[in-house]
């Protein structure tokens, strides 16, 4: 159940807290033309040390987000060097974007030859084994993406993949991995839903 707008309205709001929530969304977004514009609109202190790794984290999400994963990874390792070596699930699926993409294409052999020189070492661990069979099963089809695990295959699941990815940059370099919007956001949910379980007990 929703408040009451009026148990709130009348609380009062900082205006320098708001810059601070659109400030982190659009540098944790990489939206550097728009921070730009709103450091000007508004005067708020701009996060200089911010501003290279925007740029880079930008190129890398884009990357990811088009399924050029490859180039994606190796930009990742000249950012974080060791942040895939220490995240082997975000690695996977960056991979696994690369053989979707060549499957797509049609490149058979090239996507056997990749899975082969790039999957190997995770088919020893249980986990990716589920996985593993899904994405080789994509080889069956003529038309991947009416398959069943057309999933595997749709912008969502890169929207996915590249965001987790965002998030991995971040943390390693000592930012927070969701903006503060977010978090609020996520905040709000979890106490709407206390909130909620307690007036069903009454």
């Amino acid at each position: 159940m929703d408040a009451d707008p009026k148990q709130y309205e009348n609380i009062a709001v900082n205006e320098s807290d708001i810059h601070k929530i659109v400030v982190s969304y659009l540098v944790h977004n990489c939206f550097k033309d728009t921070l730009e514009s709103f450091v000007a609109c508004t005067g708020v202190k701009q996060p200089i040390d911010h501003l290279e790794g925007m740029d880079k984290r930008k190129k890398i999400f884009n990357f990811a987000l088009d399924g050029n994963a490859s180039k994606a990874i190796e930009l990742t390792e000249e950012f974080v060097p060791g942040l895939l070596e220490e995240n082997k699930d975000l690695h996977f699926d960056l991979l696994s974007l690369n053989f979707v993409e060549l499957v797509c294409s049609r490149k058979i052999d090239e996507a056997l030859g990749f899975a082969q020189s790039k999957f190997t070492p995770f088919g020893k661990e249980q986990k990716y084994v589920e996985k593993l069979e899904d994405f080789m099963a994509l080889l069956a089809y003529e038309e991947p993406e009416k398959s069943p695990m057309f999933h595997l295959l749709s912008e969502e699941h890169r929207q996915h993949v590249a965001d987790n990815l965002n998030r991995a940059i971040l943390a390693q370099t000592k930012l927070p991995s969701f903006s503060v919007m977010e978090r609020l956001i996520q905040q709000t949910t979890v106490v709407k839903q206390y909130l909620s379980q307690e007036s069903s007990k009454v």
